[in-house]
């Protein structure tokens, strides 16, 4: 086996080998982004020096924004790295299995593989329990979050990425027993910044010695003058009421996007959040494989729902008006061909 056959390959949305999309579907980032605010700060960021290795300011304003004891925030280079970070501590304590909801991050499992862990169908047997809330690919609520809150051997993680992006409902769980949880935040999807590589965490209520384990595993700097600033940014009343007006906008489009699909004969899936899974009508004789290549090649992209254990449907970002409208005449475009 070469390098090249033994890289291993990932699935994500966004921009590919073909470049930045015309029209993004594939990625969950806030369509009315970036943030002006947080997007000035970033720029405005001194990248000639490092940040404060113990992050005492953001982390004292990440505590106050959540009303939190600043000892419970942990900082991390991204979703990703803290996947892979505590799943690499539950492995080191032993741990021998996870459990994943039915559909969710690619990351999970892939973390879970790297360290040997086994995936478990029930999650009372697992030693560390993912969970998210509006979930990916679905957008929607996940059932039984009360049912795995953090017991004594287990770790169970609640994935946040998408809270600041819910259009509606709310998260089925009380203040209480939302302090079982390790709760994940990337504001960058909210605010428009995913090419900012910045998250935090919220740790459980009496956590610290697990804390302490984890803040050991990471390496120093995990953010930089960047992702200080974006997430700084993140917690001022000025980014928050953008982003509370972004999604009365993304509401409306979102209702706009939906019966845009359903007149093109697609199914869509209920969503909660700035995304939904639709299942397209195929013509006769065309893969959904197919159908999405053709869509890239007119600059627009989707995002195949295969990797999620979702196949035959795709997940689709609330774009706006000229982007929906665009994927509109780009199936036509397949349609006729085909026919």
């Amino acid at each position: 086996m070469n390098i090249q056959q033994a890289q291993f390959q990932r699935t994500h949305g966004g921009p590919d080998q073909q470049g930045v999309p015309l029209h993004d579907f594939s990625t969950n980032s806030n369509a009315c982004g970036p943030c002006p605010l947080a997007q000035a700060a970033v720029s405005r960021a001194d990248a000639s020096q490092y940040p404060d290795a113990s992050y005492t300011a953001l982390r004292r304003q990440l505590a106050g924004f959540h009303g939190v004891d600043v000892r419970r925030v942990l900082l991390a280079a991204s979703a990703s790295e803290f996947i892979f970070r505590i799943t690499a501590l539950v492995a080191q304590q032993g741990g021998r299995t996870v459990w994943l909801p039915p559909h969710s991050y690619g990351d999970y499992a892939q973390a879970a593989q790297a360290h040997r862990l086994a995936v478990t169908d029930l999650a009372s047997e697992a030693q560390l329990r993912w969970s998210c809330d509006p979930s990916s690919p679905l957008g929607a609520a996940q059932a039984g979050l009360d049912g795995l809150m953090d017991q004594a051997g287990a770790i169970s993680v609640l994935d946040r990425a998408y809270e600041p992006l819910r259009l509606e409902a709310a998260l089925a769980l009380s203040d209480t027993q939302l302090q079982g949880f390790w709760q994940l935040w990337t504001p960058n999807k909210a605010l428009g910044l995913t090419g900012v590589r910045a998250a935090y965490v919220i740790a459980p209520l009496g956590a610290g010695e697990t804390a302490a384990m984890l803040e050991q595993l990471c390496p120093s700097w995990p953010v930089g003058a960047h992702g200080v600033a974006m997430l700084q940014a993140w917690t001022s009343p000025p980014a928050q009421a953008w982003l509370e007006q972004s999604l009365n906008t993304l509401r409306d489009w979102k209702a706009r996007q939906i019966a845009l699909c359903e007149s093109m004969g697609w199914s869509c899936l209920p969503s909660h959040a700035n995304f939904f899974c639709a299942r397209p009508a195929l013509p006769q004789g065309l893969s959904l494989q197919q159908a999405l290549a053709e869509l890239r090649a007119q600059g627009i992209k989707l995002r195949d729902t295969t990797s999620f254990g979702l196949p035959g449907h795709v997940r689709v970002s609330v774009q706006p008006p000229a982007a929906q409208d665009a994927l509109h005449s780009a199936w036509q475009h397949i349609i006729r061909r085909v026919a």
